[in-house]
């Protein structure tokens, strides 16, 4: 019998792939990457093992191509995780393996990455090479010394030794080049309050083990500076640190920050925004780093040293997937956590409900910090603006007009707040009642005036603004609602001495957020107009206002989890206000003023209006008091999708304990030309619900005729 491999690959399917190894080829490691034939192609894939057979005849068996060995192999811990995630979610071991690469590595292109320097990590300016290997330690020596530049490294045929130190984790190959001058300035840290110093004590004798730790801090007190004193402890044992951020927005400022801290340590970022090559090489360079900062992908990167694992904003809807692999990257951090025996730190001033009900049942540890870090700064003042009472011109009544006023005559700052990107929600015809639909969705088209365009927020297509109704040809078409390019322009005219800045998806990418900074920290900026992009982690002095439009929709959404989530947007808003010596104040425009939501809001009471939400989740058997998984379907008609549903609850094992409710379509029916329904599944035992999922599975894809697309979404946020 040959020697065989067994291979995952990016497929739909829920098995590994038999293949033959060519004659000469040795053993392989499980977490090689291998070029294979696959159908008419080729692809990459993971290997996973030798098996002594085959249950494929010898005669189908076909030879792996080669061994890419150009790129290093998944370690062992990222399988292991993979494999979770693969249990958990139910999707195909392969591709969850293959999109933990990045793009340029999910090909057989060779990569060569743009890293011209040599340098020495903090294992090689102690390590000493064998006495034999004469070259290496002369090369290394002189790496102390200064870094070599690949071309130099050629031209003396150190190629070979410079690999071997790289593969030993001693040298790194890196895009800075060796001048030091542009180095950041390094930031002494901050005395500790008394708050910040006991949370330490209960913290740092903790950084031995795994255990989740939940921080529940009010907007400036400090979690930030908590997460930096943690990672500098784990720095001193030579370990790593994984810190998980929901926006590509906050990674400039929290990069420039942690350089400021810790000058001198690797300091590497993975995101979406960076350009393939570049997050390819970061990618290569995470094993020979100190402190990864990246979005939810980075969860699987490549750490050996890992020794800490801290989630910002743990809260944040942005770290579950909604499409392809459907998880929950801070579900995965404490898996991973709890795989590597390293402790996971969360933190958020409005914890998820899920983690703050853990916390309360001693699951996870909660440290609470109440108190501002600036010993003059307060929380703001929390305001509400009736609407019921106060009529409101172009979005704005005028107390909120008179507040902006008399903060621009301070010379402070003020923040206006409405999620709704665009000019208006709409175009409305007053004459017949056409309202902009989408040809594609069940959406309305946003009115984006400066660009002359309606747009689908949804399935992004896009048409011209039409010069009448085309419903009735009533040339006289108007914006209806609120958008922050129309907030901009109101707020031009009735404030024509301020200076404006917005800051939406279509004015900001990565890199303009440092500008803003430098320009907000400047005294250039008096308005910044908005959308959730400003709600959290920007530290503004001069901010004393924020303003809040167009919140109401969520207080009476049929979802359960929309009061939860305006809360925490809400309060995330308010904590940008008065963040230094200067009081801050918040004005909400609302029509329901008398909701408990803003009671508890005004009183910044998170963990009453948290006891409040729970016993109702309670009470009706919701999350996180029952475990959820919502199978979806996608069809070219309403009917199909309802009908693959009701055939797979037909095939659903039964299960004491396990709810399978009625399809029904979905809240946006419709998306991209296709109808979309859901099925949904529930039960208070998680392992109940796993059993019956992980036996159900399989039968969904006999089904036949494949008339819908399905998937299954396991624990559900959006519905």
């Amino acid at each position: 019998m040959p020697s065989l491999l067994q291979v995952a690959l990016d497929t739909p399917l829920h098995r590994l792939f038999d293949y033959r190894l060519p004659d000469g080829v040795g053993a392989v490691p499980p977490g090689s990457l291998v070029e294979v034939p696959f159908g008419r192609t080729h692809q990459v894939g993971v290997t996973l093992g030798q098996p002594a057979d085959s249950t494929v005849g010898a005669d189908k068996l076909r030879d792996v191509i080669r061994v890419l060995d150009d790129r290093p192999a998944l370690s062992p811990d990222i399988l292991r995780l993979a494999q979770f995630c693969a249990d958990y979610y139910h999707y195909p071991l392969g591709a969850i393996l293959l999109a933990t690469l990045p793009p340029r590595l999910r090909n057989a292109t060779p990569f060569v990455a743009d890293t011209p320097w040599l340098i020495v990590t903090e294992a090689g300016r102690t390590a000493q090479p064998a006495a034999r290997a004469k070259a290496q330690r002369a090369l290394l020596d002189a790496l102390r010394a200064a870094p070599q530049s690949r071309d130099t490294l050629r031209a003396q045929k150190q190629g070979r030794h410079a690999a071997a130190l790289v593969t030993a984790g001693w040298a790194a190959w890196s895009r800075v080049p060796p001048a030091t001058s542009d180095a950041p300035q390094t930031t002494p840290p901050p005395s500790a309050t008394a708050e910040q110093q006991a949370a330490l004590d209960r913290l740092l004798p903790a950084l031995t083990q795994f255990g989740v730790h939940l921080i529940h801090g009010i907007t400036g007190s400090g979690k930030t500076e908590l997460y930096l004193r943690l990672i500098d402890a784990v720095l001193a044992r030579d370990q790593q640190t994984l810190v998980l951020i929901p926006e590509i927005a906050l990674t400039p400022q929290l990069e420039q920050h942690f350089r400021r801290r810790f000058p001198g340590r690797r300091i590497i970022t993975l995101h979406s925004g960076l350009t393939e090559a570049t997050r390819t090489e970061n990618w290569l360079a995470a094993p020979n780093c100190d402190v990864l900062l990246g979005t939810r992908l980075s969860v699987f990167a490549p750490l050996p040293r890992l020794g800490l694992i801290v989630v910002d904003e743990e809260h944040d809807a942005s770290f579950k997937q909604q499409d392809s692999l459907r998880y929950s990257a801070r579900d995965v951090a404490v898996a991973r956590g709890k795989q590597r025996n390293v402790p996971v730190v969360l933190g958020s001033a409005t914890p998820a409900l899920e983690s703050y009900a853990h916390a309360l049942a001693g699951r996870y540890q909660l440290i609470e910090l109440k108190q501002r870090a600036i010993s003059q700064a307060r929380l703001p003042t929390i305001e509400l603006v009736d609407l019921k009472h106060i009529p409101i011109d172009n979005g704005l009544t005028r107390p909120a007009l008179q507040a902006l006023t008399e903060t621009l005559a301070r010379g402070e700052q003020s923040l206006v707040f409405i999620n709704r990107r665009g000019y208006a929600p709409a175009l409305y015809c007053s004459s017949c009642g056409w309202v902009s639909p989408c040809p594609r969705c069940s959406a309305r088209l946003v009115l984006h005036r400066t660009s002359h365009r309606l747009k689908c927020h949804h399935c992004g297509f896009e048409t011209r603004i039409p010069p009448e109704c085309p419903g009735c040809g009533n040339p006289d078409l108007k914006p209806l609602g609120q958008g922050t390019q129309r907030l901009e322009e109101t707020l031009t005219t009735l404030l024509p001495a301020a200076r404006i800045r917005r800051i939406d998806r279509d004015t900001m990418r990565p890199r303009a957020w440092a500008e803003l900074g430098e320009a907000v920290h400047g005294g250039e900026v008096d308005i910044l107009v908005g959308t959730q992009m400003l709600a959290k982690g920007h530290d503004f002095p001069n901010m004393t206002l924020a303003l809040i439009l167009d919140t109401d929709g969520a207080l009476y959404s049929p979802d359960f989890r929309a009061t939860e989530r305006l809360f925490a947007q809400l309060m995330q808003v308010a904590g940008r206000a008065g963040r230094a010596d200067k009081p801050g104040c918040v004005l909400i425009q609302t029509a329901f003023p008398d909701h408990p939501l803003f009671r508890y809001l005004q009183r910044h009471d998170y963990p009453g209006y948290a006891r409040e939400l729970l016993a109702e989740r309670r009470q009706l058997d919701l999350p996180p008091f029952t475990r959820q998984v919502l199978l979806r379907a996608e069809a070219p008609t309403m009917d199909a999708a309802l009908a693959f549903l009701q055939r797979a609850a037909a095939l659903a094992p039964e299960r004491a304990g396990v709810s399978v409710f009625s399809a029904t379509p979905a809240p946006m029916a419709r998306v991209a030309n296709l109808e979309r329904a859901q099925l949904l599944i529930q039960s208070a035992q998680r392992q109940a619900l796993q059993r019956l999922v992980a036996e159900w599975r399989p039968q969904l894809d006999t089904i036949k005729p494949r008339v819908a697309r399905w998937s299954l979404d396991v624990d559900p946020l959006v519905f």
